[in-house]
């Protein structure tokens, strides 16, 4: 009986707490950026655009006995290419990074990587009184 009750209370418990999930903590970039599925909603005029690409070695927990397990980079390695692509785009004087796109291959040995994006310069709003 103290088992049911035991295993009751968990079960219960288990919808009181939400965890933490890394995707929700949002990076702080020198500039705003839009995934290639979002735009500002300010007017903006391009600037450039913008490239960082490269290949990591495979890490150990991807393959096992030369068999892959997991295929691409994690989130950290992601979010530091974004990192160097919003400071490229503020060197250039941007404001926002526009229509980011990332796209990963995996060979025998590594992952490469190539991520995108518009540097882009606000248009100054009118001020009409």
């Amino acid at each position: 009986m103290k088992k049911l009750a035991v295993l009751l209370m968990a079960l219960g418990l288990t919808g009181c707490f939400q965890p933490i999930v890394y995707l929700k903590n949002q990076p702080n970039y020198p500039v705003d950026v839009f995934y290639d599925n979002q735009r500002p909603e300010r007017p903006f005029e391009p600037l450039q655009d913008l490239e960082a690409k490269g290949e990591v070695p495979l890490t150990q927990r991807q393959t096992v006995n030369r068999r892959m397990l997991s295929r691409g980079n994690d989130m950290q390695q992601k979010e530091l290419l974004l990192a160097r692509l919003t400071l490229q785009a503020k060197k250039l004087g941007a404001d926002a990074l526009v229509a980011v796109r990332y796209k990963y291959y995996t060979s025998q040995t590594d992952n490469g990587y190539v991520m995108t994006g518009l540097a882009v310069k606000y248009k100054k709003e009118n001020q009409t009184q």
